[in-house]
């Protein structure tokens, strides 16, 4: 059987913010925040413009990426979508 596949986005949200998360179709989310359906952050903050996505990989690994990117700082996060941050997702433990 296929594991589902899943991608990691960051949006910019219409006050300049930026917004992180995961979906396993990224135009249908991008409709869903539009549309102020998706994530009670973007509810107000509409329209979204995606700015950087990453997949597709597995959820597991794109929720784990989602919690790395999080964590991030603004500028970090502006680098990342400007290509200056290379950020590699560590091995799990096993």
């Amino acid at each position: 059987m296929a594991r589902p596949k899943a991608f990691v986005y960051i949006v910019r949200c219409r006050d300049g913010s930026l917004y992180t998360g995961t979906a396993r179709d990224i135009a249908q989310r991008l409709a869903q925040h539009d549309a102020g359906k998706g994530a009670k952050y973007t509810r107000s903050r509409g329209p979204v413009r995606l700015v950087w996505s990453e997949g597709p990989m597995t959820v597991s690994r794109a929720l784990r990426r989602e919690h790395q990117l999080k964590q991030l700082t603004k500028p970090q996060k502006l680098a990342l979508i400007g290509g200056d941050l290379v950020l590699l997702l560590p091995r799990r433990r096993r």
